[in-house]
Order: structure tokens, then sequence, then C-alpha cells
């Protein structure tokens, strides 16, 4: 399934229906009153989230929703039909956003949420609401209110348990795939992966959600290589696990480099719980490989972890250290609802 994580869609909500000028027609009755129904109230727009989504890519190619508009009312004080509603569906962690893509509307964050952006046109009132008194043989009614229209932005943040983080060519692809059943494109070259990718980690009897973004460079926060929608991605995730290329020159700076961004994106991303990991440890001898893990453990202050997605060194390591971060009611909560 391709990935598309914002969409602009117009919607618009249905008219309500007219209301109806009618008179009682009977045998025998010489003087009929009014019988004229309401109108139908106009359909609504609805959104509504939901479990198994993971793009908004049916979005790109229908933009445009209309909800049905209310049934004008008929004689003998029948309303008319409301209008049908129309539900536009999207995956948890979806942003509403107003046409500006700046003034947020609503958050979809909760399984089966859902929300009425627009509500359709109420119906208007037949003659016989009219009747009083005074006027016994109202000739009047009211047609149906106008339903209402925009342009929205739908913005997805996906939901996982744990956020993949680093520059290009980390290693953060090939360690997706060598844990989990998903598929990304693997090359040794940056900017492989070109969209987030989600895969199902199964760990002793639990299962957890990790989402690779595509590598960040500096001036990410910016939107440098799209680098700020990369990073909203990971906003929702638990725990972020922090890849950094064993070979390069400066590993420092590498890891600096990305905390950095993160940082200037937003202060609660750089405060979430990070865990450190040398990729491509089979690229060095154990001496080299244990001198730069010294390093940067030195400079950071916590514990780093060396893993290789070649032959599988310091893979359970890892999925056991995340496993023992993440609380069991998040991941029941996430697997609940998941399906790959």
């Amino acid at each position: 399934m391709k990935f598309l994580d914002q969409a602009k869609i117009y919607i618009r909500s249905g008219d309500g229906g007219n209301g109806c000028i009618s008179f009682r027609r009977e045998k025998y009755v010489e003087f009929g009153g009014p019988n004229g129904g309401n109108g139908g109230k106009g359909g609504d727009v609805i959104i509504k989230s939901t479990e198994g989504l993971n793009t908004l890519i049916d979005y790109r190619f229908r933009q445009h929703f209309k909800a049905k508009n209310g049934d004008p009312g008929m004689g003998s004080d029948k309303t008319g039909r409301s209008g049908e509603d129309i539900i536009i569906e999207v995956p948890r962690g979806t942003l509403i956003l107003e046409e500006d893509n700046k003034e947020v509307i609503i958050d979809i964050t909760d399984k089966d949420q859902n929300i009425t952006i627009l509500k359709g046109g109420n119906g208007g009132f037949g003659n016989s609401h009219f009747k009083n008194s005074e006027n016994q043989t109202p000739r009047n009614a009211n047609d149906g209110e106008s339903g209402k229209e925009k342009w929205i932005w739908l913005r997805l943040k996906l939901i996982a348990d744990v956020g993949l983080v680093g520059l290009p060519n980390a290693g953060k692809s090939t360690f997706v795939s060598t844990v989990s059943k998903a598929s990304p494109k693997i090359a040794d070259y940056p900017f492989t992966t070109i969209h987030p990718v989600l895969g199902i980690v199964k760990y002793m009897d639990k299962e957890f959600v990790i989402a690779d973004i595509p590598g960040l460079i500096e001036g990410a926060h910016e939107g440098k290589g799209l680098g700020d929608r990369f990073l909203g991605h990971i906003e929702r995730c638990n725990i972020l696990l922090h890849l950094i290329d064993v070979t390069d020159e400066d590993i420092i700076n590498s890891w600096k480099t990305v905390r950095n961004e993160m940082k200037s994106y937003s202060k609660e991303l750089s405060l979430k719980n990070e865990i450190i990991v040398l990729s491509k440890s089979d690229t060095l001898n154990e001496k080299e490989l244990n001198d730069k893990k010294e390093k940067l453990k030195n400079f950071v202050g916590k514990e780093v972890f060396a893993i290789s997605s070649v032959s599988g060194d310091g893979i359970y390591n890892i999925l056991k250290e995340i496993n023992e971060e993440i609380p069991k009611d998040i991941i029941d909560e996430y697997n609940e609802g998941w399906k790959p």
C-alpha cells in the first residue's frame, strides 16, 4: 500500500429539504386545514478513525465529499427523509486542520473516534407549522437551510510504540526488515526510505509497532528534506531508537545532529526516552567497536548498544531493552486494533 501523510479535501454538508405547502383534500371535509410537512435535515460530514489504516492515499485521487440533501416535506404532515451522512475514514493519529493548514480543528487519536465536522442544514417548516388562531390557512413554507462547505487538510502523524531515528543510511530500514515482516526499500545510499514504514515486532509473547522514518539531515526541523513532516510521525511514539552508523568518522557529531533537529522541532520530542544504538557492528573488530561505544557512552552519559542487522549480533538485547521500556498496557492498546 502506498503511503501519503497529508491531503487537502473539499467537504460539504447536505441542504435541508424545503417545507411543503399542502391542504387536506378529503371527501366530506369542506374546509381542509394545512397539512404540509417539514423538510428533512441535510446529511452531516463526519470524520471517523478506522483501525487498520495507516495512510491517506485514498484521498490523493478523490478530494470532494458531499453529504446528501434532505428530501422536501410532503402532504399529510409527512416530514421529508433526512439526507444521508457522509463518513470520511482516516487512520488514528490524523490531524484535521483548517484550509490554512495551521489551525487544528480536531486531533483524531482514539479508536473509533468520530467527529461531526459540518452539520447538515435544517429542513424548512411546512405550512402546517404556521397555522394559528389568526391564520387558519397559511400559504407559506420555509426553504431548507443550506449546507456548509469548506476545504480542510488531513495530516497523519503515525502512532507507534517505537520511533526509529538517525541520519540517512544509518541502517534503520535493514533493522526494521530484520525484526519485523515489513519490507522497506534497502540500498547502500542515503534517502533510500522516502516515506515512513511501520513494522510489527514480535518478542516473547508480546508485539509492538515500530516506525521507521526517512533519515534526518541538518535543517530537518525547518523542512529540509521534508524533515519537519517526518519528525511529526515520531511525536506520538513512546520511545525513540536512535541508530548511528558505527563507521561514521565522528559518531558524537552524528548523534548531536539528530538530537539538535529533534530539540529544534519540539522540546517534548527531545525529552522522550532514547535508546542509542551503533549499527553495522560487523564492520569493525571488537576493539574498535568497544572503543567507539565507550567514547559515545562517556559523552551522552548513558548505555550505548551495538547491533548488526546482517549477522544478528545484539538484536536480541535491543528487543529486550525495548520490551522493558514500553509499558505493557500501551502495547496491548496498540495491538488490539493494529492490522498489518
